[in-house]
């Protein structure tokens, strides 16, 4: 072996038998919690989350860039999702304006709520089944969501109704795209009796409820990755699964590495609430500067 790679034998065995640098010990034990938490949750950590989520559950600070190093030594990276363009226009008769105005920071529970309708393929069917969701913009905890076989109006009422009930004194800005069932009468009535300031997404531009179309991402690229789906059954438990993973076990970096549950729990529970601001995405801001007049 020694002189198929051209060192000699004495160098092989002092490099053996070496005293292995602390360093380097260090990296074998992150190398090992890599590997550990790529497996754990299923190739949906990139090098950011993988050392926030290291440093958060083992009480370390090992840098981004020494885990980007080691995982691409590993060759472990996060699973990526493959974007998918589809635009839908409507022209519904009855619209709100864009009130929100893509100000997704907010400083207190319950000020800002931005809702969506999302569809998912059910295996080896033509079926579809249809997840309506409420998102709360200042923890990005879900307040309530609803899975049905159908896209209704139904879907969205209940879905608004079940948020109601665990929040009756919420009174946020009401913020969705321009879906038929937020457009209806019946609908606005419901936000009217509540109180509730409805604000809508211009045609065309999802970046109006970025937020929730991320959460829709999220849900896609990551659940089908960490649970095993094979009718409609399963795709169902998995989405409430991921959910509930979502909401209480899933630490998010702007959070300081705290789940939507304890940011929200911490701050209904506190007179003053801790501010979360939203950092700067140079991306968004060069986008911004081109497009947004």
């Amino acid at each position: 072996m020694c002189k198929q790679l051209g060192i000699t034998r004495a160098a092989f065995y002092k490099w053996k038998h070496r005293i292995v640098p602390q360093q380097e010990q260090e990296n074998q034990k992150i190398a090992e919690l890599i590997k550990e938490y790529d497996e754990r949750f299923s190739h949906i950590l990139g090098y950011r989350r993988m050392a926030d989520w290291i440093n958060h559950f083992n009480h370390t600070h090992f840098s981004r860039k020494r885990i980007h190093r080691i995982m691409k030594k590993l060759g472990i990276h996060a699973v990526i999702r493959k974007k998918k363009k589809k635009y839908n226009t409507s022209k519904p008769e009855e619209t709100a304006e864009n009130k929100l105005a893509r100000d997704f920071y907010a400083t207190a529970p319950n000020q800002k709520w931005a809702t969506d309708v999302t569809e998912f393929k059910i295996p080896e069917t033509g079926k579809k089944l249809y997840l309506s969701a409420i998102l709360d913009l200042y923890d990005r905890y879900p307040v309530a969501f609803v899975i049905s076989g159908r896209n209704d109006n139904q879907l969205v009422f209940k879905t608004f109704d079940k948020a109601i009930s665990a929040n009756p004194d919420a009174k946020p800005i009401f913020h969705s795209d321009r879906g038929f069932q937020y457009t209806s009468r019946v609908f606005q009535k419901k936000l009217e009796d509540n109180e509730m300031i409805q604000s809508m997404s211009r045609v065309g531009h999802c970046i109006d409820n970025g937020p929730t179309e991320g959460f829709w991402g999220i849900i896609k690229s990551e659940m089908y990755q960490m649970y095993e789906i094979t009718d409609e059954i399963s795709l169902r438990n998995a989405i409430r699964e991921y959910i509930r993973f979502y909401r209480d076990e899933r630490p998010q970096s702007r959070y300081n590495c705290k789940t939507p549950a304890e940011v929200r729990s911490e701050a209904l529970s506190s007179t003053i609430p801790q501010a979360y601001p939203i950092a700067k995405n140079k991306r968004i801001e060069k986008y911004k500067a081109k497009w947004c007049a």
